[in-house]
């Protein structure tokens, strides 16, 4: 293992505010730099075309990989959802973030351990790897043996991280505010409270073990998923000791065949709509490093139960009214439902008909066009971008979903973006009317 992979955390608020101050400064640089080149090439450029370049990308990733924490967090966020929006070098870039944490170096991690459990604490353990197996925004996470022979994972969470959220999500808000890519008008203030609330429990990691215990026994007895149990003596707020089940990186199942692929995803594709309509709770969190694959028995490990979160009884209904709307193919109706779900505004329907009726006939055409869905062809993006131009050019009428919607949307569109690099085929309109049927009743109806 490289050095380079250790870096110490930033523990104190001068430190991160520092680091944010660094990154602030290197992306000022890059956007001058970079705006001096096309103007001497007698372009006018767009500030948010000086601020999305490569280089600029680099330096967030690079610095956010330092700090990790909320900040980290809230950059693999963007990069999972910008999903085709982003150009393909930068969307590249940005998914470092999911896997490119450093990990902290041996005197912190046994600060941060004795802390947990007492100077004596490896006495706990028959083994204790002294290297990372993976390291993500929150925490780093090692392999050791208990005296039972038992193997087990050990998540230690950063030292600071906890108390750093707040300061880190007002300072990426600010950074946000300053660069000028979110228009005045656009009140980001229910986003950043939520964030800091779901980020707050992702960090205690006694919740996490509840969450997990609580999917163990959802799917107990299937065959497609393994749910670590938490051992419940080795965990803590700030360490999180669970059974270690061996299997693969998620990516790897992209070199299987057709038919194990099409099979792993729609077991996954499938689970996402049962959270949302038979459990109404769900793992929010579509990072792919919370996904393994066993490629002997084809199960898949679930793992980082930290955003489960339970969907309120109107998000399902919302969403099972819309669904139903698109396997109907009726676009007035499709358009009057992704209003109630809150993707789009009435002011942005009055203002933008046109364009939404566009992508909703192009979505609607993509779909029903054959009873199995190819994730693998994205010919229809194009089309997609070109409808919504105006909107997204429009920023007085920039409009953010509801709390509950955009953190469902984001495991649907993290989840449907994995079964894209996985190239699966899957008859997706018959998934999705097996799973929406109990949830359409409309309460206005109704009455």
């Amino acid at each position: 293992m490289s050095d380079d992979r250790y870096r110490k955390v930033p523990t104190s608020r001068l430190g991160r505010f520092s680091a944010f101050g660094q990154l602030a400064g290197g992306v000022a640089g890059g956007v001058i730099a970079e705006g001096a080149k096309r103007l001497a090439r007698g372009e006018r450029p767009q500030m948010a075309d000086l601020l999305l370049t490569p280089a600029n990308a680099t330096r967030v990733t690079e610095q956010l990989s330092r700090l990790r924490g909320a900040a980290m967090k809230l950059g693999q966020m963007i990069s999972l959802d910008a999903g085709d929006l982003l150009p393909q070098e930068l969307t590249a870039i940005l998914a470092r973030l999911r896997d490119a944490a450093h990990f902290m170096p041996p005197r912190q991690l046994q600060t941060v351990l004795a802390a947990a459990w007492g100077p004596d604490w490896r006495r706990r353990f028959a083994r204790f790897e002294a290297t990372p197996i993976a390291a993500a925004s929150i925490g780093q996470v090692h392999r050791a043996v208990l005296h039972d022979g038992r193997t087990v994972a050990v998540k230690v969470q950063y030292p600071g991280i906890a108390t750093s959220i707040d300061a880190d999500i007002d300072n990426v808000a600010t950074l946000l505010r300053v660069s000028g890519l979110l228009p005045k008008t656009l009140d980001i203030t229910p986003l950043l409270a939520e964030a800091k609330l779901q980020l707050h429990e992702e960090a205690d990691y006694l919740r996490e073990a509840e969450q997990m215990r609580r999917y163990g026994a959802m799917l107990a007895g299937e065959a497609q998923f393994v749910v670590p149990a938490p051992v419940d003596e080795l965990t803590g707020p700030g360490v999180l000791t669970m059974d270690f089940i061996p299997a693969r990186p998620i990516d790897t199942l992209a070199d299987a065949p057709q038919d194990v692929r099409d099979r792993v995803m729609g077991a996954m594709l499938d689970l996402v709509l049962r959270e949302l309509f038979e459990f109404g709770f769900m793992q929010t969190d579509p990072n792919f490093a919370n996904y393994r694959w066993q490629p002997e028995t084809g199960r898949v490990v679930l793992l980082d139960f930290g955003a489960a979160r339970a969907v309120p009884e109107e998000t399902r209904s919302a969403y099972a009214r819309m669904m139903q709307a698109g396997l109907g193919g009726d676009p007035a109706e499709l358009k009057r439902r992704i209003c109630e779900v809150g993707f789009a505004s009435e002011e942005q329907m009055a203002r933008h008909g046109a364009a939404f009726e566009g992508v909703i006939g192009v979505i609607l055409e993509h779909v029903n066009k054959a009873d199995i869905f190819d994730f693998a062809d994205r010919s229809f993006v194009a089309r997609l971008r070109d409808f919504g131009e105006p909107v997204a050019q429009d920023r007085d009428t920039w409009h953010l979903p509801p709390m509950d919607t955009l953190f469902v949307q984001r495991k649907v569109s993290g989840t449907a973006l994995l079964a894209v690099r996985m190239k699966a085929r899957l008859p997706l309109q018959a998934m999705v009317a097996a799973r929406v049927g109990t949830l359409v009743a409309d309460p206005a109806e109704a009455a």
